[in-house]
């Protein structure tokens, strides 16, 4: 048992000084990001102007909310921003026990994880939350005035915004699975219906019931996730056998 442990100390070692270089990555672009809180602070808020522009400032109703929700929303844009960074760190820490063509492999797909994670934010920010805002923003009247809560809605942007940049990584983790021989090459093509309707729930629990946010957010999941298929049979190597 201690030989096989000192066989993996190395690799331990390894994985520690990865992750440490990442977390001070993260720590510099949220350090970065909280600088710049402000101007982050008036970008969030053009989705809600651009469907209620009657809509004043937010507000905070407890003394720490302001500093927390400053927070919050810098280490979110801290993790959006050194996300290449951590795809990076995870590849050379990996790409040792990787054959030639595979390390050429994952040079190729790094670059397109890194579009489409920021693809899945701009569409969350120019497309999915105006319509999101716009339904939640209907309900507003004469008598019913909305004051936003600053800690609510910063956060609120900022999840979604990491949410729908995650969701959009859904072909390169479908090719990941099948290179890493987790799953056959045509095991999402055979379960494709479960995972619709997987995506079709999910699609509306964070749309909140707004069934135009859900198709906004559905439609183009299922698209990328015909696009993993393909990228599967592309990539995936020979198809196993039964």
């Amino acid at each position: 048992m201690s030989g096989e442990f000192a066989a993996f100390r190395p690799h331990y070692a390894e994985m520690r000084r990865r992750l440490a270089q990442t977390v001070i990555a993260v720590l510099l672009c949220s350090t970065v990001a909280y600088v710049c809180k402000d101007t982050l602070t008036a970008w969030c808020m053009q989705p809600i102007r651009q469907v209620f522009p009657e809509m004043g400032q937010l507000v905070y109703t407890s003394l720490p909310e302001a500093l927390v929700s400053y927070l919050k929303l810098a280490l979110i844009v801290g993790l959006m921003v050194s996300f290449p960074y951590l795809l990076a760190q995870i590849w050379l820490f990996v790409a040792p026990a990787l054959l030639k063509r595979e390390r050429l492999l994952v040079l190729k797909v790094l670059p397109l994880a890194t579009l489409l994670f920021v693809g899945g934010a701009a569409f969350a920010f120019f497309v999915a939350l105006p319509q999101m805002l716009r339904y939640f923003m209907s309900y507003a009247g004469p008598e019913l005035m909305p004051m936003l809560r600053m800690g609510q809605y910063l956060t609120f942007i900022a999840r979604m915004t990491l949410a729908f940049a995650l969701a959009f990584e859904i072909p390169f983790l479908m090719v990941v699975t099948v290179r890493t021989s987790l799953t056959r090459r045509d095991h999402f093509s055979t379960r494709r219906l479960w995972f619709y309707g997987a995506i079709a729930v999910l699609a509306f629990l964070l749309a909140a019931g707004d069934l135009t946010a859900t198709v906004l957010l559905a439609v183009p999941l299922c698209l990328l996730y015909e696009c993993g298929i393909l990228a599967c049979r592309l990539f995936g190597g020979k198809k196993a056998k039964t």
